[in-house]
């Protein structure tokens, strides 16, 4: 099936489902849908980064230090968290990834909401090559140094400050 064509639920302000729509078309008229963002860690701590393919529909070419993706019409989040996961890194058995916390990002013209989760990932990984252009596994430090020299998804962007917010104040989870 052609991405664009996934039936998406669109969402409210409160992420009550007030319809449903085809990808392209939410992604064209700006409909606020669901996303999952899962952060993924191999067993040393590392984490998975990784530059979208240029085909993308939404930020192509950018890096990414999220795996993730839609929320399909009538999933949930916990299990787009793990199909996704699961599709993005080409690996199958993955632990449930554990949820962190929810944001609306906004940004013209895009708007949905996003579940932040975190999992442990065992390596080697086989990423989509329809999703993932280039990956590596970097330590915290090593993303940092690249934060302001590589162009990164605004959305994975927000929701990668908001997750060090939420850590630093305590929340579930960390790096290495």
């Amino acid at each position: 099936m052609n991405p664009a064509d996934e039936i998406l639920d669109i969402v409210d302000e409160n992420d009550e489902v007030v319809g449903q729509a085809p990808r392209g078309e939410a992604t064209a008229r700006g409909l606020r849908h669901r996303c999952v963002f899962i952060e993924a860690r191999d067993p040393e701590g590392r984490l998975f980064v990784h530059r979208r393919t240029a085909t993308k529909l939404v930020f192509p070419s950018h890096h990414d230090m999220f795996v993730g993706g839609v929320v399909g019409a009538g999933e949930s989040y916990d299990e787009a968290a793990l199909r996704e996961a699961e599709e993005e890194l080409g690996v199958s058995g993955l632990p449930r990834p554990t949820p962190l916390f929810t944001f609306l990002y906004e940004s013209p013209p895009h708007s949905w909401w996003s579940s932040v989760y975190e999992v442990r990932c065992p390596v080697p990984v086989a990423p989509q090559v329809e999703e993932v252009a280039w990956h590596a596994f970097l330590t915290d430090a090593e993303v940092e140094d690249r934060l302001g020299s590589w162009s990164w998804v605004p959305d994975g962007l927000e929701a990668y400050h908001r997750l060090r917010e939420f850590r630093a104040a305590g929340g579930a989870g960390g790096g290495a």
